[in-house]
């Protein structure tokens, strides 16, 4: 079976680079270009830590590039663990490969485009960050929707509520105008909120499974994932921290680990109170068609186990 062609729009951040870590080792995908975007950290930075994960990966080839430095419309806020430039410090040595000179707009706008024409397969695109490079990507060029496969989204919050405020989750609050863009695209949006990753805890044995890899990857990825302590006992009901965006990626690899079902979702962009906030009708209430697919949960331990063979692979 040919592979599924995806863009990885991301602001790595720690859960970023696992993601990414597990995209690359995965024959399954085919990564046309990773994508930066200001989230996690400034931009610089984010750019900066696409290319020492593909290093660490051995994928010199893949293309990185750099994209909006500020959201469309709200001031400017960073990840709560921004410190150490978004990946712990110096864990990963600086990158050697170059970022590569065209914008991230303009790469999504070109892939898609191409597809959007046929003269391409359509293409999967998943954003581990803010959604503003997509979403001024399609303001843009409306008609690349049509080259879109799906949209993964990693973000939002309903039961959970938020993790960067008491109502949002970080990747909608940082960039709520972005995110109802996409969400009104029309393009098939899967959306993988808090509610799941909440699920996908990143626990003390699990972290051990993976440090027992042996390899150069799997020792990088302990040290990420333990370089400050995530665990909310209170919160998750037991040691470990939420391991985000890779679920996303799992998503593609493994979608039998995953349940969801069809729900229209907005995000609101006006309360001061709630900013951010995804608000999803799951009774149809509003009299909306449903606008993605909301996946709701996640056998964590499958979702562990596929993680861990990934990153043995390097």
């Amino acid at each position: 079976m040919a592979a599924i062609p995806i863009l990885i729009d991301t602001d790595p951040g720690v859960d970023d680079a696992v993601a990414i870590l597990v995209a690359l080792a995965s024959p399954e995908l085919d990564v046309r270009a990773i994508t930066a975007v200001a989230g996690n950290v400034p931009l610089d930075d984010t750019a900066h830590n696409a290319r020492k994960v593909c290093e660490l990966a051995g994928r010199l080839d893949v293309a990185v590039h750099a994209g909006c430095r500020k959201p469309l419309l709200r001031s400017q806020i960073f990840g709560k663990y921004a410190s150490g430039g978004g990946l712990a410090g110096d864990t990963l040595p600086a990158p050697a490969m170059p970022l590569r000179p065209q914008h991230a707009v303009d790469v999504l706008v070109s892939e898609l485009g191409r597809a959007a024409r046929g003269e391409a397969e359509k293409i999967t695109v998943c954003t581990l960050g803010p959604l503003t490079n997509l979403a001024v990507a399609l303001a843009h060029s409306p008609s690349i929707v049509r080259g879109i496969e799906k949209i993964v989204v990693m973000g939002g919050a309903f039961a959970a509520l938020g993790n960067r405020s008491i109502a949002a989750e970080f990747n909608m609050l940082a960039d709520p105008h972005a995110a109802r863009i996409v969400l009104a695209s029309g393009a098939p949006i899967v959306l993988v909120p808090l509610d799941l990753t909440f699920q996908a805890l990143a626990t003390p044995p699990r972290l051990a499974a993976i440090r027992s890899l042996g390899n150069r990857v799997g020792e990088m990825v302990f040290k990420l994932l333990t370089y400050v302590d995530r665990s909310d006992v209170e919160r998750f009901g037991m040691a470990g921290g939420p391991l985000h965006d890779p679920t996303v990626i799992g998503l593609l690899l493994r979608p039998d680990l995953y349940r969801g079902r069809p729900a229209f979702v907005d995000v609101e962009c006006d309360s001061p109170l709630t900013l951010g906030h995804a608000v999803v009708d799951w009774e149809g209430r509003m009299g909306k068609v449903p606008n993605a697919m909301v996946m709701t949960d996640i056998d964590s331990d499958g979702f562990f186990v596929l993680l861990k063979e990934r990153l043995g692979r390097f």
